[in-house]
């Protein structure tokens, strides 16, 4: 099943309550929440005592990513917030504080996931990979939302499918950035089965309906039915 991740990033802030369960009646799978620090990328967020607010207004996982400098220092109490899904950048750390913290996360019952930049090739992912729960594949760079879709990204998609298959690897490979209606259905193909979608789901006036419209196509690309014609799939 082709899981799909909502991304409060373009919700309404001072409605964030509201908004995740919009997108829960709608059949969300998971809330993606993106963790900025000004430092690791251009753009401030949120931080751990808004993701333990969230935790209390919505029963769905928690998907958070980090994208901030020196993540390992930060991990606990993000799980201690009520994340579900930590998910840290390859670059932010050097390769036993990356271990350690994967391990970290996963002995604490939480799901670890690794991220790369557009610019950063997926060999860096790879004495990571049969640690793994979760795979983000970052095709915009990070720090912004509204994005246009780096086309090239998608082969970074397939190669971790390929990956997974030959080795039996059992993570999840997420796709996130610039990801809509028209362009979801390549990123299945590719190999993705959880999409991120921020201003495509709560740029909506019907939230559930866009859920609802997303997911069914996903479920679409999934089982090989053709796209529309112009889909851009």
């Amino acid at each position: 099943m082709i899981k799909l991740s909502p991304s409060i990033l373009s919700a309404d802030y001072a409605h964030l309550g509201r908004d995740m369960e919009l997108a829960r009646q709608g059949g969300a799978d998971y809330i993606h929440l993106d963790v900025m620090d000004g430092r690791f990328v251009p753009n401030i967020t949120i931080g751990a005592p808004v993701v333990q607010s969230l935790r209390k207004a919505t029963q769905l996982p928690l998907d958070v990513h980090l994208m901030i400098k020196d993540p390992d220092r930060y991990i606990g109490a993000f799980m201690d917030a009520g994340a579900d899904i930590i998910t840290l950048h390859v670059e932010a750390l050097g390769r036993q504080r990356l271990e350690n913290a994967i391990k970290a996360i996963r002995a604490a019952g939480k799901k670890a996931g690794l991220t790369l930049r557009p610019s950063t090739p997926v060999k860096s992912l790879v004495p990571y990979l049969s640690m793994l729960d979760l795979v983000l594949v970052m095709t915009v760079e990070p720090g912004f939302g509204g994005q246009k879709l780096i086309p090239e990204t998608l082969q970074k998609i397939s190669l971790l499918r390929s990956l997974c298959e030959d080795h039996g690897y059992t993570y999840e490979i997420e796709a996130d950035g610039g990801i809509n209606m028209e362009n979801a259905a390549t990123l299945v193909r590719a190999g993705a089965n959880v999409i991120v979608a921020g201003s495509a789901v709560f740029e909506n006036e019907d939230v559930p309906a866009a859920v609802r419209e997303f997911k069914r196509l996903l479920s679409d690309a999934e089982g090989g039915a053709p796209t529309e014609p112009g889909s851009g799939a």
